[in-house]
């Protein structure tokens, strides 16, 4: 029989669900499948927090967007496609869940529209490490190794835009068997179910062809780390793109400016959505081209955000082009959640008018402490509870959110803290890399 599975891609951004036949989903669309609020306090581990706000009580529905089928046809005959469809938690009265990220995601997505008129337009873009036994070390970004992985490359770019997902390249990266792939952006609550759906598409190809691919943030000790890297932009209601004023220092507009300084002030705390794991922040050090401090850059690699090339080549508009791209980011953050709460920060800036003055086009660890501090350039924090500390410790981020999402995610983060309590980093990261 052919399923569809029904998916919620949960606070620690595993997508979970239940599989239904493919000729009931319309039928039943409308009322969606059961779903346990304790489902949304798993930790990676797969252990409910406890205690979390929920316990063993209430009962919820997950209800399928239709506009957000995925379907990939297998490789081989021996495999059933990929058929899956992005679902929405809601209580059984029919209101919306308040812990749910996607449904957190379009609400913020709608006061853009609503406050300013705006329409978000984004892109995720993924690393990842493909493990292959049977292959040999190939030289970073070389030709050697995309022909490593041809076959793999060729069949995952086909599942993407097979599956309307728009593909646009697909690189062998700096690390060894370390690859990247990225889509066109989309329209708002679009683009974050594009990246849940990279990341599925890609580990499911790769299992089909007897390999494994992990989007774990530091596969070990050392070694290249793997990040997501947020593109975004913005459209008023004209389709007029917003971000830019190319005749300014950095390229932005007054608008530009005030949000992208929300988004660095308030980043410490959005870090505990972004950089959201213990393992995270084996990433987030200085002179790894991860972002390691509040500041923005352009064409800066080591700036947490960075003012992206644009180019006159082939005759396109450079205001199209125009983006902004967020650096502290990984695969185990929920893109929904992570997208959200980068939104609202953005959005304070522009309310509290926020002066843009953490700005480097250098490395900022190269600047002294005192540089640092007349710039407004804060270190990013140095561990997840320090990420939740930096939360705590903003309470107008807090305020946007709902407090039955904050609440869960607390306690899910800190039963993920003691689920990892005594691993040595080399535990660690063959853990997450496992999980991711």
């Amino acid at each position: 029989m052919d399923l569809i599975s029904i998916v919620t891609t949960d606070l620690t951004a595993i997508t979970r669900g239940r599989a239904v036949p493919r000729e009931a989903l319309e039928k039943e669309a409308a009322s969606g499948c059961g779903w346990v609020p304790a489902n949304s306090a798993l930790t990676p581990q797969d252990i409910i927090a406890d205690p979390n706000p929920w316990g063993s009580h209430g009962d919820l529905r997950l209800v399928p967007d239709l506009d957000s089928q995925v379907h990939v046809r297998a490789i081989s005959d021996q495999v059933p496609d990929m058929h899956y469809v992005h679902g929405n938690l809601h209580m059984v009265d029919g209101d919306p869940w308040p812990a749910c990220p996607r449904t957190l995601l379009e609400a913020e997505l709608a006061r853009y529209q609503s406050d300013l008129g705006w329409r978000v337009k984004a892109a995720f873009e993924h690393e990842f490490i493909l493990n292959d036994p049977a292959s040999s070390p190939a030289p970073a970004f070389s030709l050697q190794a995309q022909r490593r992985a041809a076959r793999f490359a060729a069949c995952l770019v086909e599942a993407l835009a097979s599956s309307h997902n728009s593909p646009e390249t697909f690189l062998p990266e700096y690390g060894q068997y370390q690859y990247e792939v990225t889509c066109r952006p989309a329209m708002g609550l679009a683009s974050a179910d594009r990246a849940i759906n990279v990341r599925e598409i890609t580990r499911d190809i790769a299992r089909q062809l007897g390999l494994s691919a992990s989007f774990t943030p530091q596969p070990s000790p050392g070694s290249v780390s793997n990040g997501v890297h947020l593109h975004i932009s913005f459209l008023d209601e004209n389709e007029v793109p917003v971000l830019p004023n190319l005749e300014g220092a950095v390229g932005l507009s007054k608008w530009g400016e005030h949000w992208a300084a929300g988004v660095l002030h308030y980043m410490p705390a959005l870090c505990a959505f972004t950089a959201p794991s213990p393992v995270s922040y084996l990433r987030l050090q200085p002179h790894h081209w991860s972002s390691a401090y509040t500041c923005l850059g352009v064409r800066n690699r080591e700036a947490a955000l960075r003012v992206c090339p644009t180019t006159r080549l082939g005759n396109k508009p450079v205001e199209r082009q125009f983006n902004l791209e967020y650096r502290a980011l990984d695969a185990t953050a929920s893109p929904h959640l992570a997208m959200a709460a980068i939104l609202m920060a953005g959005r304070l800036g522009i309310e509290q008018q926020l002066p843009m003055t953490a700005r480097a086009d250098q490395d900022p660890d190269a600047l002294s402490e005192r540089e640092r501090a007349e710039l407004g350039i804060l270190p990013l924090p140095s561990s997840l509870g320090a990420a939740m500390e930096a939360l705590q410790a903003s309470p107008e981020l807090e305020a946007c959110l709902p407090e039955p999402l904050l609440a869960t995610y607390r306690a899910l983060k800190r039963q993920e803290l003691a689920n990892v309590e005594g691993l040595d980093d080399n535990a660690l990261c063959a853990l997450y890399r496992s999980i991711y």
